[in-house]
């Protein structure tokens, strides 16, 4: 579902939004803490289907936080281009919010293999590898995606 936009010349349609998401080299986690303390937090991730999947360390802020409120923004910005002599930036972004929960067994590989295939795709089967030798030493979490807008001035 999109999300409604103050400044609707600049919004991006669903599939170019989705595209972006897709194509995105890392995005920015925000979660909250049970405190309301807020947290963002840069990660490598990959779409598939309507979720984005990341993984993580077995412990930390980041899952402190996830497991006193499972809702969730993330944010990746595509190409900017700053236009000085405008007092303004060329840019694009997508924004998405949902829940995030943890994944296991099938979908934790599936989500492990779609990293690889996002970032590694040329070593694909020395990948699978690792996952099948390392896999115990990380957590994964699908975000299902409730919301998303994209937002762009060209």
């Amino acid at each position: 579902m999109l999300h409604e936009l103050r400044r609707k010349d600049r919004e991006l349609p669903e599939a170019e939004t989705r595209k972006l998401l897709e194509q995105g080299e890392y995005g920015v986690l925000a979660t909250c803490s049970a405190d309301g303390q807020p947290h963002g937090v840069p990660l490598s991730y990959c779409v598939i289907g309507d979720a984005i999947y990341f993984h993580s360390a077995l412990e930390g802020h980041k899952l402190e936080n996830l497991a006193a409120n499972s809702r969730a923004s993330f944010c990746v910005v595509g190409a900017t281009e700053v236009l000085p002599e405008k007092f303004s930036t060329r840019y694009e972004s997508a924004v998405v919010s949902g829940s995030v929960a943890e994944v296991l067994d099938d979908e934790k590989q599936r989500g492990l293999e779609g990293l690889v295939d996002k970032y590694s795709p040329q070593y694909r089967e020395q990948g699978l590898r690792y996952i099948a030798s390392d896999s115990h030493k990380t957590r994964v979490f699908r975000l299902t995606i409730e919301r998303i807008c994209g937002k762009a001035r060209h």
